[in-house]
């Protein structure tokens, strides 16, 4: 029987599939060296465009503002004419300084901050701890928290105006319960710090009691094992385990309240019976912010006025300086 021999087909080169064309092989790789240069571009420059729009906005209301108020503080210039400025060297910051008007709203800064932002802190590292717990509604109970601050500033201080009303105020209704004659509160010297303050405190207290909640969430659990089989209670356990986890946060806090403190506006103004920027009729509680405002745009003296910016600014920049040193020392002992 004859064998049959079939002959086998030749390889083909580069496997199965045809072989490209040289022109197209070429056009592809052309192509693919594009891709990839687009690909290397879009790596490298994307980042600073997704930033980009925070620093066009920060050089056109931040920093403009900040050159142009340090330019203005050394130069005499009426709100009337604010092209006209008459080189005046640091006479603003000598004469503001020998305003005693201006220790004035410092010291009343000064006083509203401390009994402002020590109420408040206790209050909110209290409630904070008890949100620590597990309770029932507790997310309901985080937005009541969190209420005060979303809630507009003009309309809660025009609430807590009567409030505070001498005549026929809730405050001075429930104090007469108890025999206490009525308070002029807008009038009063420390009176009317102190209801300036009782804003403050309504207004950041819950915002402040989330920053700790959280800040306890992130504290481990093994640690108030350790202290319960230690046999510590809860409060030596809130003394000895959760005070010297938060703080960090404590400090930061404290720095956050302080430029809150310093930079006070709104509240004092709209507390104000004639609702100008004196601060009451003795200006007994007219803060930095409102002092500013009354050289500015009141008595249109906008050369004093950015020297007063730039003074707070400064406080400012001191405040975070004492800030820094103080974290140092606590990274440094933990």
């Amino acid at each position: 029987m004859p064998t049959r021999h079939d002959a086998a087909a030749p390889p083909v080169k580069g496997g199965a599939a045809p072989a490209r064309p040289p022109a197209e092989s070429a056009t592809e790789e052309r192509r693919r060296a594009r891709l990839s240069r687009r690909w290397q571009r879009d790596v490298r420059w994307s980042p600073y465009a997704f930033v980009s729009p925070f620093f066009l906005l920060f050089v056109a209301f931040g920093l403009f503002p900040l050159l142009y108020t340090g330019w203005a503080s050394l130069h005499a210039v009426e709100l009337t004419a604010p092209t006209d400025m008459d080189w005046v060297g640091l006479r603003n910051f000598t004469r503001i300084f020998d305003d005693e008007f201006f220790w004035n709203a410092a010291k009343n800064t000064l006083i509203i901050g401390v009994i402002s932002t020590v109420p408040q802190l206790m209050m909110a590292l209290g409630i904070a701890h008890i949100l620590n717990y597990k309770l029932r509604a507790s997310t309901f109970y985080r937005v009541v928290m969190l209420a005060p601050y979303a809630t507009s500033i003009a309309a809660a201080t025009l609430v807590f105006v009567l409030l505070f009303g001498r005549d026929y105020g809730m405050i001075n209704w429930f104090l007469g319960l108890f025999g206490i004659d009525q308070i002029d509160w807008q009038n009063g010297t420390w009176y009317s710090k102190i209801a300036v303050s009782t804003i403050v405190i309504w207004r950041w207290t819950g915002y402040n009691a989330l920053i700790y909640l959280a800040a306890m969430q992130a504290i481990p659990q093994d640690l108030y094992e350790s202290a319960a089989l230690d046999g510590a209670s809860r409060w030596k356990q809130f003394l000895h385990v959760t005070l010297p986890s938060l703080r960090p946060t404590i400090l930061f806090t404290c720095v956050v309240s302080t430029i809150g403190a310093s930079q006070l506006f709104a509240e004092p103004l709209l507390f104000d019976a004639n609702k100008g920027a004196s601060g009451g009729s003795q200006h007994q509680f007219q803060t930095l912010g409102l002092y500013l405002y009354e050289q500015g745009w009141v008595n249109q003296h906008l050369g004093r006025a950015s020297a007063i910016a730039w003074t707070m600014f400064l406080i400012l920049i001191v405040v975070g300086i004492i800030n820094y040193v103080i974290s140092r020392r606590l990274r440094a002992s933990s």
